[in-house]
């Protein structure tokens, strides 16, 4: 194989590394785009907010 034909296959395998890792990245940040909700009004209670507890 000569010279010439390794540097091409070289930076071809480089480029198709670079494009599916774009790709999924790509795809990452399209599943995980969270939009703006508005959140639903809460309703308040006569009682007061408890924690549980938290004894070791």
């Amino acid at each position: 194989m000569s010279l010439t034909m390794t540097i091409v296959m070289l930076i071809s395998g480089w480029l198709a590394v670079a494009a599916a890792m774009l790709w999924g990245v790509l795809r990452i940040t399209r599943r995980h785009h969270h939009h703006p909700v508005q959140s639903a009004p809460v309703a308040k209670s006569d009682k007061p907010a408890t924690r549980p507890a938290t004894a070791h």
